[in-house]
């Protein structure tokens, strides 16, 4: 931590105007600078301080002290012999150092109250992942470095960013500072900005889910090879940077990509969550704020009339009298009781005159008010929840049953009873979130529900499917039900489902690519 000093010192301003100039003629690419140098590169810097070498060369040789800069001597500087005997000496930037000051200048440059969530890199995301499964599939080792860093650097600033804008949100739900004027004239574009957000995570996760698989199908081992064998960082060997890069990819694909336990949440859905969570949060400031403006009088504003009347009084007596007025602390309250008669024995009524008053022997010995005892034991009616959890296991069976049944045939050719069509209407409702007008058009869209996948797809003239509730008009579209496939169902082969492993009752609809002009369906009775 010592290489910090230089920002608690008493001359801290000098020594970052010092540094200042270090990383300015690293810009330019001079390494080495002697205390001319710098002053020269000063005198070039607008706001800069008027220093002269006599009075940089002490700072220049502190900073060395401290390891920020690194000296050494150079003899050519010398014109004559006694300019040899005194040594010059020129100074560069240590690494440890230049991160140092790098840090100190990022504090000092950061807007902290700009935040904001990064929608924008989430189409980039996807087009890097399948630019990504072109290049490795095509074994272009430094296209698939390029791209895999670009994909690691935008994950990384996506996660920066939702992290800042969390923490800021957070410091403004809690503070009091605000102004409910200046809360109210910027809501609606907050709220707008995270539902925003939160509606393009919900439709890029699965497609970029879907990327991450088609880059592991061209072969994950021979991505993190081609990755280590064009990093340049040579102090690493080759199995170190493999080591990194496959640490990075585990990462970028945990993001989108579950690990298959069971409840376990990506990355992207807990993200998901938390902006859900921050919506609410901003909802319910805007219900206090709403409320406080409709009042017209809260506490922080009591207070700080109070506070203004304190300022106002014109002697420390009314300063006393008016706080003896507001708080009531001078009254004799009898131990906070009051006399069961209040009309005879008021509460004003000094101790000196009024007469004992009978309190508990709880209130006397340890200055607690008597407690009506330990609450009553808790009764669980373990009967009735079992009762409760068996009907919906067997719900939750029921719907599973109906949707493998949907799934055994085609369901054009057929009538759907009451189960298997409410199955299908929670299919259509599933895929359906997907259908968002944008430019392009797809052949169709998907969703899942019961362990069963419905697909839209395209086709010529009408189709209508035929249900207990009536008829199901589809225009130039066709429907087709089949089982979903799973990596959970091929780890788990050989082992008896259990009853939670079924997907009923789960509800993961896949957003697909929207459709451009997608006509809805229709029910007629």
């Amino acid at each position: 931590m010592r290489l910090f000093s230089f920002a608690t010192a008493e001359k801290r301003g000098d020594y970052l105007w010092v540094l200042r100039a270090f990383d300015m003629a690293r810009g330019a690419y001079v390494v080495l600078l002697h205390a001319s140098d710098v002053v020269e590169t000063l005198a070039r810097c607008p706001g800069g301080p008027a220093l002269t070498p006599t009075e940089v060369g002490p700072l220049l040789e502190q900073l060395h002290q401290w390891g920020v800069l690194e000296r050494s001597y150079d003899g050519t500087r010398a014109a004559t012999l006694a300019e040899y005997r005194n040594r010059h000496f020129v100074y560069q930037f240590s690494q440890a150092g230049f991160q140092a000051y790098r840090a100190v200048s990022e504090v000092l440059e950061a807007r902290l109250d700009e935040a904001s969530l990064s929608r924008l890199v989430l189409p980039e995301l996807l087009a890097d992942l399948h630019t990504l499964a072109e290049a490795n599939k095509s074994g272009d080792a430094p296209r698939v470095y390029r791209v895999l860093n670009r994909l690691d650097r935008a994950l990384s600033d996506l996660a920066d960013r939702a992290a800042h804008f969390y923490l800021t949100l957070g410091d403004l739900v809690r503070t009091t500072e605000a102004t409910p004027e200046a809360f109210l004239a910027h809501k609606d574009a907050l709220l707008a900005h995270m539902r925003e957000f939160s509606m393009d995570l919900a439709r890029f996760a699965p497609r970029l889910a879907a990327a991450i698989r088609e880059v592991e199908e061209t072969g994950v081992d021979d991505l993190i090879e081609r990755a280590a064998r064009c990093d340049e960082r040579v102090l690493l060997n080759t199995a170190e940077r493999e080591a990194d890069w496959r640490a990075r990819w585990q990462g970028l694909r945990s993001w989108f990509v579950g690990d298959g336990s069971e409840g376990g949440l990506t990355e992207c859905e807990r993200l998901r969550e938390a902006t859900m969570s921050a919506i609410a949060a901003v909802l319910s400031l805007l219900r206090r704020v709403t409320e406080t403006r409709k009042g017209g009088v809260s506490r922080e504003s009591a207070l700080r009339h109070l506070a203004g009347w304190f300022t106002a009084t014109p002697t420390g007596d009314a300063a006393h009298a008016l706080y003896d007025a507001v708080f009531g602390l001078g009254r004799p309250r009898h131990l906070a009781m009051h006399h069961p008669d209040a009309d005879v024995i008021p509460a004003i009524r000094s101790w000196w005159d009024a007469p004992p008053l009978e309190i508990a022997r709880t209130l006397a010995e340890t200055g607690r008010p008597p407690t009506p005892g330990a609450p009553a034991r808790l009764q669980r009616n373990d009967a009735g929840i079992r009762r409760l959890r068996e009907a919906q296991l067997d719900s939750q069976r029921a719907r599973a049953a109906a949707a493998r049944s949907l799934a055994s045939a085609d369901v054009h050719e057929r009538e759907l009873d009451e189960r298997e069509t409410e199955v299908l209407l929670r299919l259509i409702d599933a895929a359906s979130t997907a259908w968002v007008p944008m430019s392009g058009r797809v052949s169709g869209t998907t969703g899942s529900d019961s362990g069963v996948t419905l697909t839209v797809s395209e086709c010529e003239g009408s189709t209508a499917v035929r249900t207990a509730r009536g008829l199901l008009h589809l225009n130039n579209r066709r429907l087709q039900v089949r089982e979903t496939v799973s990596t959970r169902t091929t780890k788990t082969a050989g082992r008896p489902a259990r009853t939670s492993d079924t997907a009923a009752g789960r509800k993961s609809a896949s957003h697909a690519t929207p459709e451009h002009g997608t006509d809805g369906g229709t029910v007629a009775d």
